[in-house]
């Protein structure tokens, strides 16, 4: 039967493809694609953790049988007997075999898979004494995870795929099921390491059902360049496994098991989708220049150094935003050390430098809590009250001087190969830019005594917080630029928690008071000769591109699958004409209104 979810729509376009289940558990799960030739060594290493777990329990059984029935009552013993049973039935392990050896998934990814199968039918039975055995099942899998901790296989490339035939049916993408099918990620909540693994796959598009438009599970869908909706609510768990599913990126819609005439409709519009990038990239080698001659610099926010080859092939004129903190996240499930020493980062920064070939290069310092926790700081939601209000961003670094000054050193010798500018991020106080300040030059002094070369960066503050965008002339006497990071400034403005999508219908960009703040910050800068850049979530919103470029922005940063459609709207826009307008939108009761208008 079909039916359709609604979310947030958050990176655009449309997916068709089986539905791929991330189920959560209550331990941490690796999810990733295997390579053919470990199919047999995953196999292998359930068969090894449920050999163990069947030996705990026999010691289990054992040990009940030699207990009185006042120590060990004879429900313990028929308990212990049940998990037995279900351990070794063949739904799971056969299951479990099936989506190692057809999907290509990892072992832990296919016990979750398999389970959430299972607890579906236990939840259908109409025996109540049946369906509680789910909980059972959920306590058998978790004990086999937690033989498998600390022995996932090496994170593996996007699985070979098979192609489809020339007789098969391009325009029907259920033709030949099961041969080169599109796959779509469906899963209650995706952590930004998460998504880095993903981004190395092979989804068409993903589906959760918390975050809102600028969480950064969705920030990093759109720099995937792929459809997404959050806020789905129970997508998870209406979905089910390698159910037929449309991602509707525009829409914010997600249609389960579509019929032939909706999936005839939505075919349509995905070529549509395609037509038009087609037309776009004609624009990549093209100045961006409005039509009164101004010159708009349209760069790129990236996660890793491996992105500078998207962000050049959209034609960005640099990297406006580099996410460091990117470079710290799922380290452990990969077997690394928690945080990356300086020499790896130093190469990692030196990697992006070149491969910008020669353009600048802004890379933040670390940037997490709130929903970019780290490997080691998973509990932070847990243990603050309000993480997105507390031990984050420059202030996390200030409490770790010795972490910071690692990273402070790699970025410095990494400028030694090309133009670095160094962006310190949720800024709000003298003392806080003094401290950074003196931080800064201290490295300077420890490669000094080292010998190392190092070279200059231009150094810049994020504009985020709404103490900072009223106390710019403070920010001004320290910082040869701004960068205007949005999404946090909406978020601190409005009161908005940006991950909660049961207020996400009240994160508005086009609020008066987050529109005078940007605009007063542009003003500022270009009053005092300063350069002042958008990297969040507005400056690759071409509903803001206009009004942007009439309030004086002449750089603007985005992911690099924005670039193109906003070189579209500088190419239509004369700024002369755009400044009276765009000052008339400020002062207007209804910004939003004004803007459509």
């Amino acid at each position: 039967m079909t039916f359709a979810v609604h979310g947030l729509p958050v990176a655009r376009g449309i997916a068709i493809g089986r539905a791929v289940l991330v189920v959560s558990s209550r331990i941490d799960v690796a999810h990733y694609f295997i390579k053919p030739e470990e199919v047999d060594t995953e196999i292998d290493r359930v068969r090894t953790a449920r050999n163990a777990v069947a030996d705990e329990l026999a010691k289990l059984q054992t040990n009940v049988a030699l207990m009185g029935p006042n120590d060990a009552p004879h429900e313990l013993a028929a308990l212990l007997e049940v998990h037995q049973m279900l351990l070794q039935d063949e739904a799971l392990t056969g299951g479990v075999k099936h989506w190692i050896t057809e999907r290509l998934y990892n072992a832990e990814w296919a016990l979750t898979t398999q389970l959430e199968i299972i607890a579906r039918q236990f939840d259908e039975m109409e025996d109540e004494y049946l369906r509680e055995r789910k909980a059972d099942l959920e306590q058998v899998v978790e004990r086999l995870l937690h033989r498998m901790q600390g022995t996932a296989a090496v994170l593996a490339p996007s699985p070979p795929r098979r192609k489809r035939s020339a007789s098969e049916d391009d325009d029907d993408p259920t033709a030949g099921d099961g041969i080169d099918v599109p796959l779509v990620l469906i899963a209650h909540d995706l952590s930004p390491a998460d998504m880095l693994q993903f981004k190395k796959s092979v989804f068409a598009g993903f589906v959760t059902d918390v975050g809102g438009r600028t969480s950064h599970t969705a920030i990093v869908a759109r720099s995937m360049d792929i459809p997404a909706v959050v806020g789905a609510r129970t997508a998870s768990q209406l979905v089910r496994q390698d159910d037929w599913v449309i991602i509707d990126g525009d829409a914010g819609v997600v249609i389960v098991d579509p019929s032939p005439i909706i999936l005839a409709e939505y075919g349509f519009k995905q070529r549509q989708g395609d037509l038009e990038r087609g037309r776009l990239a004609r624009l990549r080698h093209k100045p961006a220049v409005t039509l009164d001659g101004q010159r708009v610099e349209l760069l790129a926010n990236i996660e890793m150094p491996e992105d500078t080859v998207g962000a050049v092939k959209a034609g960005a004129v640099g990297v406006g935003l580099f996410r460091s903190e990117f470079l710290f996240m799922g380290r452990e499930s990969q077997r690394q050390t928690r945080l990356p020493d300086e020499e790896e980062q130093y190469q990692a920064y030196k990697r992006a430098v070149e491969g910008m070939q020669g353009m600048p290069v802004t890379i933040r310092t670390i940037d997490v809590g709130a929903d970019k926790p780290i490997d080691g700081k998973a509990a932070s939601k847990q243990e603050h009250l309000n993480p997105a209000l507390g031990l984050r961003a420059i202030r996390w670094s200030l409490a770790d001087p010795a972490m910071f000054l690692t990273q402070l050193r790699a970025i410095l010798r990494a400028a030694a190969h090309g133009e670095i500018h160094l962006l310190i991020p949720m800024l709000a106080h003298a003392s806080e830019i003094r401290q950074t300040l003196s931080l800064i030059d201290f490295a300077r002094t420890e490669l000094d005594s080292r010998g190392a070369v190092y070279g200059n960066v231009k150094l810049g503050a994020m504009i985020e917080i709404p103490a900072a965008a009223l106390t710019l002339k403070t920010f001004l006497k320290y910082f040869d630029f701004l960068s205007i990071g949005t999404n946090d400034l909406i978020q601190y403005t409005l009161a908005i928690d940006r991950a909660d999508e049961a207020v996400a219908h009240l994160y508005d960009p086009a609020h008066p008071a987050v529109l005078k703040l940007v605009a007063d910050t542009i003003a500022e800068c270009r009053r005092q000769g300063k350069g002042v850049a958008v990297c969040g979530e507005m400056a690759g919103d071409v509903a803001f591109t206009r009004l942007l470029l009439g309030l004086g922005l002449r750089s603007f940063s985005m992911h690099p699958s924005r670039i193109l459609a906003v070189k579209q709207e500088v190419l239509r826009a004369d700024t002369g004409k755009l400044e009276a307008w765009a000052k008339s939108v400020l002062e207007s009761d209804d910004p939003a209104a004004a803007l459509a208008g």
